[in-house]
């Protein structure tokens, strides 16, 4: 292993160290709005979501910082803006590798390739490829500017929670610490701990789904290649590495190769230096030179827990769901979650929204990780075949896609991670925008567009947003405390055409209601007031 980058993922990212709190002082527990449980990149989203708005958040965990090894390295457009609503996101995008284009192959032939963004007009690519401790250092560094200018939130490194009590308006908890134990308790706690959950076991609680009988083992490595920065999987590669192989570049000249090495597997074997370096001399060639940085082997697991809400107990990325990692699903779809957990748990803690309004965290997340589970088994059952005639059929697909387009969506190397669309669930509000694009429909995330200098997403910020297309209306609404912002547009401000191709009906005008995770909850042709102070009360669930 290469010493210098195995330093760079452990001992340099220790980025909160042991310190002893008041609370392990106090008489009896002290009570906080919110105790996240994980310090994770979810759990730490989670805090600085919550802790911008102005919530005290504490994060408990085992660990003092990021851990070692690069593991999730594909983070999508959607997860990026997400971030950079969050402030942080230009600084992933300058580390990360940028990349749009992906290659199949089957064998030694190309079979064909694709972009994930053909359009232009938004502020971020489709995809970046950036290791995973990278990407928690940058949530870690905003955490530390935002308690500079004064956002409530802590990290605890080494408060390992080792026992819950879960209560009808609160939790207790037991925390254990380098001096020993402390308790505290919690009006919500957040499990962000991870696929292993020590929370979930605590509460008895389970995943559903399936674990797919193949194995896949992972080796970053630096070297100087000539390889494009794109996205290339082989079925069934000539050079024999593996039933399939993955590559990627990731920063710091280091690559990503992922090999299918089967079920019935020697793992201690496999792991051995010598076999891995077998593998990747027979796919690099004996002329590459390179150091392994990291290894690990996987399985590939679609399962989730069937509620993620249990009272003041709610689940959200890897501890909530799992899927396989061919389509970059995993922290993508945790960095969605925190998006839809944040402003709702906000409005029920300053009492703007009634409680029940977290159900629709439940309802609306469990249908993004149906989405993500489904599509991950189809990539799972197309890349590990497990019968002759499955196989015998998945090659028919790439001889056909190799010289027919019509058969190319049939091909299945990882459908990569784009927004949920909340279809048909209970926060929507009225689409009656006539002619209205499929794109921009109610319970979608809203598409970027240029804006002037600029682009739409950043100028619709975390607030409720009524914003306007060549419509009039008024400057500010509020219902129940909730505040409405206006975002007055004229499709005559982007020379491009975009805002209008993705934002506007038949009628030249429009007016949308856009909740602060920047999903559509309503849309019209022009402003009606009952109209829109409806669709924000059926929005928080106050009706």
């Amino acid at each position: 292993m290469n010493t210098a980058l195995h330093d760079r993922y452990s001992l340099a990212f220790k980025l909160y160290p042991y310190q002893r709190s008041p609370d392990q002082n106090a008489a009896s527990p002290v009570r906080h709005p919110v105790v996240v449980m994980g310090g994770g990149p979810i759990g730490v989203a989670t805090a600085l979501d919550l802790g911008l708005q102005g919530i005290p958040v504490i994060v408990l965990d085992d660990h003092e910082g990021i851990g070692m090894g690069s593991r999730a390295i594909c983070f999508s457009k959607r997860c990026l803006e997400i971030s950079d609503r969050y402030g942080c996101g230009e600084p992933m995008l300058d580390k990360g590798v940028v990349w749009n284009l992906g290659k199949v192959f089957h064998e030694d032939r190309k079979v064909f390739e694709f972009n994930l963004l053909p359009e232009e007009g938004h502020k971020y690519p489709a995809f970046i490829n950036l290791q995973q401790p990278y990407f928690e250092k940058f949530l870690v560094d905003r955490v530390r500017q935002a308690q500079k200018d004064g956002a409530p939130i802590e990290l605890r490194g080494k408060n390992r929670v080792d026992s819950v009590q879960v209560h009808d308006d609160h939790v207790e908890l037991e925390v254990t610490t380098p001096e020993g134990t402390y308790q505290l308790e919690a009006d919500w706690l957040i499990g962000c701990d991870g696929a292993g959950s020590p929370l979930r076991k605590m509460l008895k609680l389970d995943f559903e789904g399936r674990v797919f009988q193949d194995s896949f083992l992972i080796a970053d490595i630096k070297m100087k290649a000539d390889f494009p920065t794109e996205r290339w999987f082989w079925f069934e590669p000539s050079h024999k590495s593996g039933d399939s192989t993955l590559l990627h570049k990731q920063p710091d000249g280091v690559w990503r190769i992922d090999f299918q090495i089967g079920w019935n597997v020697d793992r201690e074997e496999e792991m051995k230096e010598d076999n891995i370096r077998a593998r990747l001399d027979a796919m690099l060639g004996p002329e590459v030179e390179y150091d392994i940085v990291w290894t690990s082997i996987y399985t590939f697991q679609c399962r989730r827990m069937e509620k993620f809400r249990h009272g003041r107990v709610i689940f959200a990325g890897d501890a909530a769901h799992q899927v396989s990692p061919f389509g970059a699903r995993g922290a993508n779809s945790g960095m969605q979650d925190v998006d839809n957990l944040g402003w709702k748990l906000g409005l029920v803690i300053d009492g703007k929204a009634p409680e029940h309004l977290l159900d629709s965290y439940d309802e609306e997340r469990v249908h993004g990780a149906d989405e993500n589970i489904l599509n991950s088994t189809r990539a799972t059952d197309f890349i590990t075949p497990k019968s002759k005639i499955s196989h015998t059929f998945r090659n028919a697909v790439l001889d056909l896609a190799e010289h027919h387009e019509f058969a190319r969506p049939l091909v299945n190397s990882g459908r990569l991670s784009v927004p949920c669309t909340y279809d048909d669930l209970s926060l929507n509000g009225p689409d009656e925008l006539a002619g209205g694009p499929a794109r921009t429909r109610t319970g979608s995330a809203c598409p970027d567009a240029p804006l002037g200098d600029g682009f739409l997403l950043s100028r619709l910020g975390n607030d409720f947003v009524l914003l306007t297309i060549d419509a009039k209306a008024p400057e500010e609404l509020e219902e129940h405390g909730v505040a409405i912002r206006r975002v007055a547009v004229s499709a005559s401000d982007d020379k491009t055409g975009m805002l209008a191709e993705r934002y506007l009906g038949e009628s030249g005008s429009a007016v949308y209601l856009i909740r602060p995770d920047q999903h559509v909850a309503a849309r019209w042709n022009k402003f009606d007031e009952a109209a829109v102070r409806a669709a924000l009360r059926t929005a928080c669930a106050m009706e």
